[in-house]
């Protein structure tokens, strides 16, 4: 290892068995949480215009202010649960979100109008900020080898959920529109009655640290970012990543419809190969590719592929093009977890929960800020009269963002020795 390059000393692991048994609860909780998100997703706008009155434009206004509130959520609480749990634990800061976030989708199943529905969407995006616990609970559990590997799976199980979430939120909502939150809110208590019988707490009081306010705000979490030259360059990766993939929510559906004239069916068909190939990416090739590559060139592999990926999308001129591109775009599932397993190298344990709060208050920035960039972009190229007209500008700033990350991940990353 280069005498440069930071190490954090790291803390006896437990043993495989009870390591895997808690991995694998982490998994199931991060796909239930995914799973039960993407169920609602196709009937909330509904129900919201079913409040409205019928009235589709000031439900779309609504809509859209339900979705900032719910990044809000997310950008001010995740470093806050992930600091308590670096306090009190990673167990009762899951639990307890579980909790909160079952016993919200009953209520908003329950709502009887729009102001409770509204709330409701306020809470889910505070109890749905425990993904940073989870993954500081990986990071606990996982020695520093492995955890590319353990982030990948945590990665298909955002993919799983994505895919599986919105197929099945669509059938139960054709059969009554609240019907997605029973069992979203369902599956959620469930797991969590689940785990407070099996699952472990991985942080021992001893190698707990202290909460403070200052550090868990998302201001705040960033100082931590910072105590690294590499720890803030990767973050600087992450976020132009989240950036770039704020292209796919807030634009794909929009081009696809206006490029290719494709149908709800095939819209619907190609956004699940998306999560499927996400899935395969997270869960099969990260192990093999950072066993041969080593972290570091497993990064850099994914943000190639990513490049390239994006900037097939912007060139492609029929839907058949559009659709190789999927499988090489999400080859970018490479880079996530490889990027997530190197920036837990540069802190303590008690800062683990910290770092996963302060990467998710990034997570939660870039999707306040994505939209608006890629939307009035692809508004921009194909206005009426204009003087350019080229449809896939969305794709190409995905692309350069991305290209930028790459540049900057070959800076930072220069100095890092793999792990084996």
């Amino acid at each position: 290892m280069d005498a440069d390059t930071i190490v954090i000393p790291q803390e006896p692991q437990p043993s495989t068995a009870p390591r895997r048994a808690a991995v694998l609860f982490i998994l199931i909780t991060v796909t239930l949480d995914m799973l039960a998100m993407g169920m609602i997703a196709p009937v909330l706008p509904r129900l919201v215009t079913q409040f409205l009155g019928g009235n589709q434009t000031r439900a779309a206004e609504m809509y859209g202010i339900f979705a900032t509130v719910w990044a809000l959520g997310q950008f001010f609480f995740s470093p806050v649960l992930g600091s308590l749990s670096d306090r009190f634990g990673r167990r009762p800061v899951v639990l307890l979100s579980n909790f909160g976030l079952g016993i919200d989708y009953l209520v908003m199943a329950l709502a009887p109008t729009l102001g409770w529905l509204f709330a409701g969407r306020i809470v889910s995006g505070i109890t749905s900020a425990s993904v940073p616990t989870a993954m500081a609970y990986i990071a606990d559990v996982t020695p520093p080898a492995k955890r590319a590997q353990a982030f990948g799976l945590i990665s298909a199980a955002f993919g799983v959920g994505f895919v599986l979430g919105p197929a099945l939120g669509g059938v139960l909502g054709n059969i009554n529109t609240r019907l997605p939150f029973y069992v979203a809110g369902g599956l959620s208590l469930l797991n969590a009655v689940y785990g407070l019988f099996i699952l472990p707490e991985s942080l021992p009081p001893g190698r707990r640290g202290s909460f403070s306010w200052a550090r868990a705000n998302p201001m705040g979490s960033l100082v931590l970012l910072r105590s690294h030259v590499e720890l803030l360059g990767l973050a600087a990766v992450i976020f132009l990543g989240y950036l770039a993939h704020q292209v796919l929510t807030s634009t794909y559906v929009l081009y696809a419809d206006y490029r290719y004239h494709w149908t709800d069916r095939t819209v619907g068909l190609s956004l699940a190969a998306v999560g499927i190939c996400s899935a395969i990416a997270g869960a099969v090739l990260v192990k093999p590719a950072v066993k041969l590559l080593g972290d570091r060139n497993a990064l850099l592999l994914g943000l190639v592929f990513a490049t390239a990926g994006f900037a097939l999308f912007g060139l492609s001129r029929t839907g058949v093009v559009f659709w190789f591109g999927i499988p090489i775009m999400c080859l970018w599932g490479l880079s996530g977890p490889t990027a997530q397993s190197l920036m837990t190298q540069y802190v303590h344990a008690d800062q683990q929960g910290q770092l996963q709060g302060a990467v998710s208050s990034i997570r939660g920035l870039a999707g306040l800020i994505g939209p608006a960039i890629f939307t009035f972009s692809f508004a921009f190229a194909i206005r009426p009269g204009g003087r350019w007209h080229i449809p896939g500008i969305p794709f190409y700033l995905a692309a350069a963002l991305v290209f930028i990350s790459l540049l900057l991940a070959l800076l930072v990353t220069r100095k890092a020795r793999q792990t084996q």
